[in-house]
């Protein structure tokens, strides 16, 4: 499924130069990604009920074109890459403005966090659904991950 969200740039999203500050690319990023989990049954309260949370391990911004107060963007969430067992995922993030040209890539990398025990955890089957429902970006590829040697 296609994801998107469309929002107004608000003043507290300004920096010195008049521009969209570095850190509100990942905040819309971030609201969009909560914003489909919740439209999936996800809430943060669900997420509180099952001990889990998603947690990152990496943030990318690639800033391609300037975004100026009140202007209205576009963000959208697709499916960078996800581990066969759902555990690893990858969310690519675009942000267009109203003409829609791309003004940033916001790329995350995260995981699951079993929040009693705060250690990396499995996903509900019906949550590796929501997130393999994603639309896939063209960069798509699966995410392997490697077997630890034993100690």
């Amino acid at each position: 499924m296609s994801y998107s969200k469309t929002y107004t740039v608000r003043w507290a999203d300004m920096d010195p130069n008049v521009h969209m500050r570095h850190s509100a690319y990942t905040d819309y990023a971030a609201q969009v990604r909560l914003e489909f989990l919740a439209d999936q049954g996800f809430t943060m309260q669900h997420f509180a009920e099952l001990k889990i949370g998603p947690i990152l391990f990496r943030e990318d911004t690639r800033f391609l074109k300037e975004i100026h107060m009140s202007e209205t963007i576009r963000v959208s969430a697709e499916l960078g890459g996800i581990s066969a067992d759902g555990s690893r995922w990858r969310i690519i993030h675009t942000l267009y403005k109203a003409d829609g040209r791309e003004a940033a890539t916001v790329t995350v990398d995260g995981a699951w966090m079993d929040l009693r025990l705060r250690k990396l955890t499995l996903p509900p089957p019906e949550l590796v659904a929501a997130f393999s429902g994603i639309t896939r970006h063209a960069t798509y590829a699966d995410i392997v991950r490697e077997k630890k040697p034993d100690a």
